[in-house]
């Protein structure tokens, strides 16, 4: 049995460039590198942005736009941008917040020293960057 779908494929390769590509971002500003930051989420370009216009580039590509696959892939895809740059920034905004009060409560319940994860949202141009790497790479597979 032979395993040959381009578009799973294209969908791949676009979320892992993107991790690799945050690796690198963060080593140039950092000078340090953070293997946390190839599967962590959040960050420049959007993997979850390249990860679904990869599909939805390489969907229509294969299959034409004018049908079922196209469309839930584009829907998946939308649903998918407007999730990381609302629900998950604004969570991840109420994060730091949440974090900076703790660290400044003077008789913080031992329960209460876990910090919560901040970096879990995009900004708009994170989306965007994800979403220009991840056509690059769905024309490309």
């Amino acid at each position: 049995m032979e395993w040959n779908n381009r578009m799973l494929l294209a969908a791949v390769i676009g979320w892992a460039s993107a991790q690799f590509l945050k690796v690198l971002l963060d080593f140039i500003r950092t000078k340090h590198i953070s293997f946390d930051r190839f599967v962590g989420s959040g960050g420049m370009p959007s993997s979850h942005t390249a990860f679904v216009i990869a599909l939805v580039t390489s969907v229509g590509k294969y299959t034409g736009i004018n049908n079922a696959a196209f469309a839930i892939a584009a829907a998946f895809a939308l649903v998918t941008m407007y999730d990381a740059t609302g629900v998950r920034r604004a969570a991840g905004e109420q994060a730091k917040i949440l974090n900076y009060m703790m660290d400044n409560w003077k008789n913080a319940p031992q329960m209460f020293q876990k910090n919560l994860k901040e970096l879990i949202g995009h900004t708009p141009l994170e989306v965007i960057a994800g979403a220009f790497l991840g056509l690059g790479i769905g024309l490309l597979v």
